[in-house]
């Protein structure tokens, strides 16, 4: 069932292929359940989604990348972007200009979440222990921690994949992720 609102922005019509008739709402992610944020589209542009079989039947999206409303723009261009290795879905997505917030929303789906990894790649949770593999200057002290030294229960920086936090001589410190390696 298609909501009032979006009923009328779609006029019955997919917003995706605008061929066949709109029979379900889909919100593009992560915003709100909401008609601004809602796509009208048909049982095939809705099961091609799922199924993402068919390459060649989203040249759809060369059409739908145009409309003026900002949620089908966001999933078109995030569509598009699935199968970017299509000469023709990469051309389509060089030809358009979106506003960056919509094209952030379209790619929000593709973000990784920033992890704090150690020396080896193995990610780092807080409260985790970790290992010096190096010799390290302390800043601002008259100690360096030499190599082998365990820091227990780390802290990670929010806003910094790159450093951590820990205790070394009843000191907290930074010490940068590079230079750890995560102990069992």
């Amino acid at each position: 069932m298609i909501s009032k609102q979006l009923q009328e922005r779609c006029e019955g019509i997919c917003e995706l292929c605008a061929t066949h008739a709109a029979t379900q709402e889909f919100t593009v992610t992560p915003k709100e359940d909401k008609p601004e944020n809602q796509v009208a589209l048909c049982d095939t542009c809705f099961q091609e989604m799922d199924a993402n079989s068919n390459p060649s039947y989203w040249r759809v999206l060369e059409g739908s990348i145009w409309n003026a409303n900002e949620a089908v723009q966001a999933l078109s261009y995030r569509l598009l972007y699935q199968l970017k290795d299509q000469d023709w879905a990469q051309e389509t997505m060089d030809s358009v200009s979106l506003e960056e917030g919509t094209q952030n929303w379209a790619m929000e789906t593709f973000k990784v979440a920033d992890k704090h990894v150690d020396a080896f790649g193995v990610e780092l949770l807080a409260g985790d222990n970790v290992v010096l593999t190096q010799n390290l200057n302390v800043k601002g002290t008259s100690f360096s921690a030499p190599k082998g030294t365990v820091v227990k229960k780390i802290r990670l920086v929010a806003d910094n994949t790159e450093q951590i936090e820990g205790k070394i001589n009843e000191q907290v410190i930074v010490i940068l992720t590079k230079y750890v390696r995560k102990s069992n």
